[in-house]
């Protein structure tokens, strides 16, 4: 299937993933992708095949680390929270304040929220592996039900939710 404005659209166990990349690397990654007005990639092919191929060896549980080069586009705090999230592990999670204080930003815990709600790479840089302080499953762009899914296929879901 393929929407306007979208290199790649992805089936998944989880809805519809909206991709777009560059030369440089994968520039988006997205639940429910609309159409939008924006000029294709065609220099983005090879790894757009290699995202969608990780994908789907993620979604059956044969994949833990990403292998496809990435190239977001944001500000300087918001990159070096994307970096940070991309250091949490498979099966791992981290409190919005955790990733404040690595930042040494200690009281930045609302600022790194919403770099996270920014991140335009979804999956690929984890930000479903942030959760609130209380260990409780905070927002996420493609949905809390989504969040928690990928968390249960990771085995990282916080032991206050059983």
């Amino acid at each position: 299937m393929s929407l306007p404005g979208w290199d790649l659209c992805i089936d998944s166990p989880l809805g519809l993933l909206g991709a777009t990349a560059s030369a440089e690397g994968v520039t988006g990654l997205c639940f429910d992708p609309a159409p939008r007005e924006r000029a294709v990639h065609r220099d983005g092919a090879a790894h757009l095949a290699r995202l969608e191929r990780q994908l789907g060896e993620y979604f059956a549980g044969r994949r833990r680390q990403f292998e496809v080069p990435l190239a977001a586009s944001g500000n300087p705090f918001q990159t070096r929270v994307w970096a940070l999230l991309q250091t949490i592990g498979y099966g791992q999670t981290r409190a919005y304040g955790a990733l404040a204080r690595a930042l040494d930003h200690p009281g930045a815990a609302r600022a790194v929220g919403l770099a996270n709600g920014q991140n335009p790479i979804a999956i690929l840089v984890p930000c479903h592996r942030v959760i609130g302080a209380s260990g409780a499953l905070t927002g996420y762009a493609g949905g809390l039900p989504r969040k928690r899914a990928l968390l249960e296929l990771e085995g990282a879901l916080p032991a206050s939710l059983f």
